[in-house]
C-alpha cells in the first residue's frame, strides 16, 4: 500500500535528481536556462511533499498555517527581490541569502537540542541512549550550530563589504591567524565535551565562538578576494544545510546540502587556481592592502583619448577584444557594448570577449551580463582560451576592469597581486581603458597599464562613452 510517507520519500528522490540536473545545466551557457527550470521544479516538488507529509502527520492547524504562511511570504519576498535587484546587486544579495541558510542551521541545531538533549529522561532520549545514538545526535547538533553560525556572520560581513556599507580593506587585528586557528582548536574539545555531557552553556559558548569566528574570518579578507569569499560562503551554507538534514533525518536536505557544499568548494578551488593562490592564503587575509594612486612608483603620465578617437581606432581595426569588469556592470553598459559588437561585426571586424575567472564580484558575473544583452556565446571566451591572442589583436577595450588586467601581477614580484594570472591586454597594438578616474581597483593596487605607451584612458560613465562611440561610428 502506498502511503503519504512513501510518496513523499519518492518525491524527495525526484527533487534530488532535479537538483543534480540543475547543477549540470548551470555549468554551460547554452543549458543554464534549463538548469534554472530544473531547480525551480525540484524545489516545488520538495515543498509540496513536505507540506503533504506534515498534514499526514496530523500537524496542528496553527503549525500548518505557519508553514504555509512562511512559504507564501518567502516566495513573495523572493519574487519581489528578483524583480527589483540590479545585476550589480546580485553579489551582495547572494551573500545575504547565504546568511539565511546559516541562521536556519543554527535554529535547527538549537531545536534539536531542546527536543532531545535538554530532556535527558524523555522517552525519545532514553531510546537514543539505549542505541548509543545520543552521542551522534549531540555531535550533529554541535557541529551544525558551529557551521551555521560561521556562515551567518561571515555572510553578513560579505554583504556589508560588497554593498560598500563597510570598507573592503581587510581587518588587521594582531595575531589574526592565531585567532582563527585558536577558535578551531577550542571547538574540538568543546565538541567532545558536549557529546559526553550535553549542557546548554556549552551550546551557548560554541554559538558565540562561531559567530565571532565568522565575522572575523571574512572581515580579515580583502576586497580582491571577495569573489572567492562568496563562493566559499556558498559552500559553507551547503554544509550547514546538510548538517540540518542529518538532524531532521531528511535525505533530500542532506543531498542538496552536499551538492551545494561540494560544488561551492570546487568552485573556490578553481578560482583560487585562477588567481594562483591557495585557499588557505585567501582565508588568511589575502589581497586588499590599500595602495592607491599614491603608490611609491612613478609610472609617468597617462594619455587620454576621446570617443571619436576610439571610433577611428575601431573602424580601422581587424580584430578587437573586449575585457569587461565590474565597472561595466555598475554603468549597465552591457547593452551598448552588445550593440557596438554587432555593428563592428557587420563591418567585418573580428570581435571577441575575454573573461577573467574573477571578473566582477561574483563567479560568472560578466558572462550573465553579456548573455542578458544577447551577446553570442561563441565569442565569449575564458582567459585561458584568449590570452595568447592579444599579441595578434589590433584594439583591446578594457571596460570597467582593473585588477584582472594589471601587468604588475606578471612583472612586479613585490606587488600584492604578484603571480595572479591576468588578461595580458598590454600585448595588443592599442589598449583603451574605460574608467571614471585614475583610482586603483577593488584590491587597492595601482595599475601600470594606465601609463603604457600603447594605452589611452577614456574617462566618464562607460554607458555614455559607448553610446558616444556608436554615434561616432
Amino acid at each position: 500500500m502506498i502511503t503519504v510517507e512513501t510518496s513523499a520519500q519518492a518525491a524527495y528522490i525526484v527533487a534530488a535528481l532535479l537538483f543534480i540536473l540543475a547543477v549540470a545545466g548551470l555549468s554551460r551557457h547554452e543549458t543554464a536556462k534549463a538548469g534554472n527550470t530544473f531547480g525551480i521544479a525540484g524545489m516545488t516538488v520538495a515543498l509540496v511533499a513536505t507540506v503533504a507529509l506534515a498534514v499526514d502527520n496530523d500537524i496542528e492547524p496553527l503549525g500548518l498555517g505557519l508553514l504555509l504562511g512562511a512559504v507564501v511570504t518567502g516566495a513573495a519576498i523572493g519574487l519581489w527581490r528578483a524583480r527589483v535587484v540590479e545585476m550589480t546587486g546580485m553579489p551582495e544579495l547572494i551573500a545575504l541569502l547565504h546568511s539565511f541558510v546559516g541562521l536556519a542551521a543554527v535554529c535547527v541545531g538549537w531545536n534539536g537540542y531542546l527536543h532531545v538533549e535538554r530532556h535527558l529522561h524523555a522517552a525519545a532520549t532514553e531510546e537514543l541512549r539505549a542505541t548509543d545514538l545520543l552521542g551522534i545526535h549531540s555531535a550533529e547538533v554541535f557541529i551544525g550550530v558551529f557551521i551555521g553560525a560561521v556562515t551567518f556572520t561571515g555572510s553578513i560581513v560579505a554583504f556589508l563589504k560588497l554593498s560598500a556599507r563597510i570598507k573592503s580593506r581587510p581587518l588587521m587585528l594582531p595575531g589574526k591567524n592565531l585567532l582563527n586557528v585558536g577558535a578551531l582548536v577550542v571547538f574540538v574539545p568543546l565538541t567532545v565535551w558536549f557529546v559526553v555531557e550535553p549542557q546548554v552553556w556549552l551550546l551557548v559558548v560554541v554559538t558565540l565562538l562561531a559567530l565571532l569566528l565568522g565575522w572575523h574570518l571574512v572581515a580579515s579578507i580583502g576586497g580582491g578576494d571577495m569573489p572567492v569569499v562568496v563562493s566559499m560562503l556558498n559552500s559553507y551554507s551547503g554544509w550547514a544545510a546538510a548538517a540540518s538534514g542529518f538532524l531532521l533525518e531528511n535525505d533530500l536536505l542532506i543531498i542538496t546540502g552536499a551538492l551545494v557544499g561540494s560544488s561551492g568548494a570546487y568552485l573556490s578551488y578553481i578560482m583560487c587556481k585562477a588567481m594562483n593562490r591557495s585557499f588557505i592564503s585567501v582565508i588568511a587575509g589575502g589581497f586588499g592592502i590599500e595602495a592607491g594612486p599614491s603608490d611609491d612608483k612613478d609610472y609617468g603620465e597617462h594619455r587620454e583619448i576621446t570617443a571619436e578617437g576610439v571610433a577611428e581606432l575601431l573602424a580601422g581595426a581587424e580584430s578587437v577584444i573586449i575585457t569587461p569588469g565590474y565597472g561595466m556592470a555598475v554603468a549597465q553598459a552591457q547593452y551598448g557594448v552588445a550593440e557596438l559588437t554587432r555593428k563592428l561585426r557587420e563591418r567585418g571586424v573580428d570581435v571577441r570577449f575575454g573573461i577573467h575567472p574573477v571578473a566582477g564580484r561574483l563567479p560568472g558575473h560578466m558572462n550573465v551580463l553579456l548573455a542578458e544583452a544577447k551577446v553570442p556565446y561563441d565569442i565569449v571566451l575564458e582567459m585561458e582560451e584568449i590570452n595568447d591572442d592579444f599579441a595578434k589583436t589590433s584594439v583591446v577595450l578594457v571596460i570597467g576592469a582593473n585588477d584582472t588586467v594589471n601587468p604588475a601581477a606578471a612583472e612586479d614580484p613585490s606587488s600584492p597581486i604578484a603571480g595572479m594570472p591576468v588578461l595580458t591586454v598590454w600585448d595588443a597594438d592599442k589598449v583603451v581603458v574605460f574608467k571614471r578616474s585614475m583610482a586603483s581597483g577593488y584590491a587597492g593596487v595601482q595599475n601600470p597599464l594606465f601609463f603604457r605607451n600603447n594605452s589611452a584612458m577614456l574617462f566618464g560613465d562607460a554607458k555614455d562613452r559607448v553610446e558616444d562611440i556608436l554615434h561616432a561610428l
